[in-house]
């Protein structure tokens, strides 16, 4: 479990969430930058989340979808799993 909570995609969605909700404290307009931001912090948490999904799904047997990062590589992940 750690191998996913601990993904690059993970703790960039958490530190860009974190950047900004202290932009939210500097007492600053909401504008549409700002609705912009969080639009794109909201679908980068997905993808990443999305990702992990995939790779656990995959490690299993199960076939993901062929737009996935990990789209061809299940035997090799389903392999990996058995071993260790």
């Amino acid at each position: 479990m750690r191998k996913y909570l601990f993904g690059t995609g993970i703790i960039s969605a958490v530190v860009s969430g974190i950047s900004l909700l202290r932009g939210l404290r500097e007492h600053e307009p909401f504008t549409w930058r700002t609705a912009l931001s969080w639009l794109s912090w909201g679908i980068t948490l997905a993808l990443a989340i999305g990702a992990i999904v995939d790779t656990r799904r995959a490690s299993t047997g199960h076939l993901v979808a062929g737009d996935s990062p990990v789209a061809g590589h299940e035997a090799k992940l389903a392999k990996k799993r058995l071993r260790g």
